[in-house]
């Protein structure tokens, strides 16, 4: 505890201030900018927590700790794809900070100086050091090596202490978290009734016999519907229909493609790397320094070379280029430095299997006999490759029977020894047993220990800022000569340009359409747009985007516009209801009397083990209101036909098996508990949430 309290003391001030400057800095920028609120210009909160403004600077350097902590943790920057999942973990972390500390405070919620200790040094360290000091060579962890660090901790660079001070108050901020859940969730109390309830909702058997008349016997052109009955439907159902604020557009593209000349001028680079790659002698530092993806040099053996250069391997030599070769979009330059040997051997083959139909010595010896005859059948020159996918009972026939590159310990031992003490290629003469059946083996390739080490220059091939440059005018020119929607609309027909729908764009997305990372263009539509009104060009992935927008849902119930088609089917449903059940009303007699009287639309379908916690109805699907409509009949009563998700039913009771009686509910009330304890943290977030009345505008930024 006293090296703890004494790191905290004696760094406390130089954190502060390193954390101080960050943010101040962030700040600075933010009141000095173009648009600072201090000389009039946009408002720049990005929300609101428990009645708390959060600035844009606060939140951007809630974001930049987490990123910080990602890059040391990874030994590199995150990417855009990581840097969204960050931007959200700092957000719900300004959360649980504001909202949840209103209520740590409020209930005397604390961690303790002695329980910080046991955390950090003690006998119940926290499991992200435990993570954090594991030795990765051996597994450990040792306790010693966290002393030693915080021993050193003074003499490490500064952005290394304040990550160590930021982990520990996630540390202290976590197990008040725990601490306040655990409160709650231990609360959690399940009685002897809602435990005996669960017992019989699980044991009650009930035989079921029913008729059913699904909604699509009946023609959509029978039923009509008018805009003000989808519109009463919508406002008797206003809760179903809830939506958040949207916005819609329309868009074009322009895309950037490389042109002719990029590409003859990235042929010419090819060639020249080539040339100098050939006179360089230390080739990993060179591909290093000139490729665009991977590290440059790596050590391969026969399975693991690229494709290109596997079907030649014995040839390779070293200072021998091959390429360029495309693979995956790149344009690729292979050096051969070095051709050594590996502990590792790999051979290649193909196989036929022969499966026993059974463990019978009679099915096994019917196994081989068929073998040895495909075998007879190859050595008089019959088609390996065609036997495989006649006769060969696994994955491999339909490849001819190969199976690649394998090493050493990939396949079982009688395999392995048949294949790798082969000391020429070809088809094995015997044939081989295992665990599997019997064998018919081709060696494609003789094993073989080579490695190479080889030196890559990736290169992709990319449009020119010329071209770029070629793209954008054309976008900028469209969108200076279209004012409106209607403008928009004949210039892309003029132009031959393709139009495309955004409808319901949230404010949150990341994407629309056709397009990922298009946040710019969504910042646009939420923070500067107007209906009627065209977007300027924004770059989204490779392509220049216009956009107009073209309307808007105010969070609340949707309009009949924008659910017009659930709820045409909704409303056809219930007039098809009608005339199902007005059709079954007029009919007598049983339920196989009723079903013959309605036609071949009316099924009759039995089961005899439907259960009271159920919610479905087999040939039915869901329905749990069929299910409490069923136990709510006696044996033998009849139900009135009624309407369920799918279609209109009449349930008859054949009988109910009634949950026997048991002296002790206990494993039930454990289940319950469970169930509860386990929902408790979900729902304390929600509420938590709820209640802090959080506003998010971060759309206007990020």
């Amino acid at each position: 505890m006293a090296l703890i309290n004494k790191l905290r003391n004696k760094m406390g001030t130089a954190i502060v201030v390193v954390v101080g400057f960050a943010i101040a800095s962030f700040v600075l920028a933010d009141l000095l900018g173009p648009n600072s609120a201090l000389f009039g210009g946009r408002d720049n909160s990005v929300g609101e927590i428990a009645g708390q403004t959060i600035m844009a600077p606060e939140y951007q350097g809630a974001i930049e700790v987490l990123s910080d902590k990602f890059s040391l943790r990874n030994g590199r920057r995150p990417s855009d794809l990581e840097s969204n999942t960050l931007r959200e973990q700092a957000w719900e972390k300004l959360i649980s900070d504001i909202a949840f500390t209103e209520q740590f405070r409020n209930l005397g919620i604390v961690v303790t100086d002695e329980e910080e200790v046991d955390m950090v040094q003690g006998k119940n360290i926290h499991q992200d050091l435990v993570a954090a000091f594991t030795n990765p060579e051996t597994g450990e962890f040792d306790e010693t090596s966290i002393v030693q660090f915080l021993s050193n901790l003074s003499n490490l660079p500064v952005q290394n202490q304040a990550m160590w001070y930021s982990m520990e108050e996630d540390i202290i901020a976590g197990r008040r978290r725990i601490k306040y859940d655990n409160l709650l969730v231990k609360s959690s109390y399940a009685t002897l009734e809602e435990s005996k309830r669960l017992y019989e909702e699980q044991t009650t058997v009930a035989e079921l016999k029913y008729l059913y008349v699904p909604y699509y016997a009946v023609s959509d052109s029978v039923v009509t519907v008018t805009d003000s009955e989808l519109q009463s439907y919508l406002d008797d159902h206003a809760s179903e229909y809830e939506v958040e604020e949207s916005r819609s557009m329309k868009y074009v593209t322009f895309p950037i493609f490389s042109s002719g000349a990029d590409s003859t001028d990235f042929q010419q680079e090819l060639i020249n790397l080539r040339e100098e790659f050939s006179t360089i002698t230390d080739d990993s530092i060179y591909a290093g320094a000139n490729t665009e993806f991977g590290t440059g040099f790596n050590q391969y053996s026969v399975d693991a070379l690229p494709q290109i250069l596997q079907v030649e391997y014995e040839n390779l030599t070293p200072g021998s280029i091959y390429g360029p070769f495309t693979a995956n979009g790149y344009y690729n330059l292979y050096k051969i430095s070095e051709v050594v040997e590996d502990t590792i051997y790999v051979a290649r083959a193909s196989h036929i299997l022969f499966k026993a139909a059974d463990d019978s010595d009679e099915a096994k010896a019917k196994a081989k006999t068929q073998a040895l005859k495909v075998l007879r059948q190859i050595k008089n020159d019959a088609d390996f490759a065609e036997m495989a996918q006649q006769y060969g009972t696994d994955g491999t026939s339909t490849r001819g029977g190969d199976l690649g590159w394998f090493r050493t310990g990939a396949m079982v031992a009688p395999f392995q020894e048949a294949v790798f003490s082969a000391t020429r290629p070809g088809l094995l003469p015997n044939l081989v047993e295992t665990d599997f059946g019997y064998h018919i083996i081709d060696v494609t390739n003789l094993k073989t220990n080579k490695s190479f080490k080889i030196a890559t220059i990736s290169r992709l091939l990319v449009p020119s800022d010329n071209t770029r440059d070629i793209a954008f005018r054309k976008a900028d020119f469209f969108a200076g000569t279209s004012e409106n929607l209607q403008e928009f609309e004949e210039n892309a027909e003029k132009d031959n340009i393709l139009i495309q729908d955004a409808p319901n764009v949230d404010k949150n997305a990341r994407r629309f359409g056709t397009l990922g990372n298009a946040r710019p263009v969504v910042r646009w539509l939420y923070r500067d747009a107007k209906i009627d009104k065209v977007s300027g060009v924004y770059e989204v992935e490779e392509s220049y985007v216009v956009a107009v927008m073209t309307g808007f849902s105010e969070k609340g119930t949707a309009s009949l516009g924008e659910v017009r088609n659930e709820l045409t089917v909704k409303v056809k449903n219930q007039k098809k209801a009608r005339i199902i059940i007005d059709k079954l009303k007029n009919t007598e007699g049983d339920l196989d009397a009723m079903a013959t009287v309605y036609g071949t639309d009316a099924n009759i379908y039995n089961t005899s083990d439907l259960k009271l916690n159920g919610n479905s109805i087999p040939n039915v699907g869901f329905a749990p209101e069929a299910v409490g409509k069923a136990f709510a009949l006696e044996s033998g009563e009849r139900s009135e036909p009624f309407v369920s998700e799918n279609g209109v039913l009449v349930l008859e009771m054949i009988f109910i098996t009634p949950a026997p009686q048991i002296a002790d509910y206990s494993l039930y009330k454990q289940q319950l508990t469970q169930q509860y304890e386990n929902r408790m943290g979900f729902n304390i977030a929600n509420a938590v949430k709820e209640y802090a009345d959080i506003e998010d505008r971060r759309y206007k930024f990020f």
